[in-house]
């Protein structure tokens, strides 16, 4: 086979391809985030997706096809979710002198993120699957797309919603947290946890460590809290 269109149907048809793809547009956006000075609006998830939207928009690869290939990705972001229980374990002293602060966090935080977006999309005539997929947005994606599934709303939506919100979260973090004065690393990494789950979390991690620890807990908690509370928010607004 010497056609190139010919060559690119052969290899597209394989899993391995687009695997391959996700891997090399993330190893490009770190290269490009670390030649940035590391600095948020260069987020490298955020460049992966634009590199990788271009090359299925070129190719004319529908997200079936895609997701197909690079679903083992996707496996992974369970195992990843349960691995956050580490740093929990190994901050235990820290949490629990600071239980009760953390626990008020968790419980604002998670309800302001399930009714602010909720609220605003029914201001704007949204309702339904669509509203419904809104609910999860700010937790981790395995979690995400289980809690969408089981309150009517699009799991393919909620993912895409969970990946924006975690993006702009991990860009405004920095730069909001210390307009705000916020010096303490733990509430730091906590609020971007809640907030702006995985994503967020990396970033927390990028910039301090005590503050990526206090991420992961606010990322699995909130996980928790979101599964409670969103089923009983989206019956009360649906």
């Amino acid at each position: 086979m010497t056609d190139p269109a010919l060559i690119w149907s052969y290899l597209a048809q394989g899993p391995l391809l687009w695997l391959t793809a996700t891997l090399v547009a993330y190893v490009i956006g770190d290269a490009l985030f670390r030649a940035a000075g590391r600095q948020s609006w260069a987020n490298p998830v955020l460049i992966a997706v634009i590199l990788l939207a271009l090359l299925l928009g070129a190719t004319g690869t529908d997200y079936a096809t895609y997701f197909e290939g690079a679903q083992f990705v996707h496996f992974m972001l369970g195992p990843a979710t349960v691995c956050l229980a580490l740093p929990l374990y190994d901050n235990l002293p820290r949490v629990r002198r600071a239980a009760w602060p953390m626990l008020a966090g968790l419980v604002v935080g998670s309800g302001v993120a399930i009714t602010s977006a909720l609220l605003i999309a029914r201001a704007f005539g949204i309702s339904g699957p669509v509203l419904a997929s809104l609910a999860p947005k700010s937790t981790t994606a395995p979690v995400a797309i289980g809690i969408a599934e089981r309150i009517g709303g699009q799991p393919t939506l909620t993912a895409a919603l969970v990946l924006l919100t975690g993006i702009f979260g991990a860009i405004v973090v920095t730069p909001l947290l210390n307009a705000l004065r916020v010096r303490d690393w733990r509430a730091r990494g906590f609020a971007v946890g809640v907030a702006a789950h995985g994503i967020g979390t990396a970033r927390a991690f990028q910039v301090n460590e005590t503050a990526g620890a206090f991420s992961g807990i606010g990322m699995g908690l909130n996980a928790v809290l979101t599964a409670i509370i969103a089923p009983i928010v989206v019956g009360w607004l649906g």
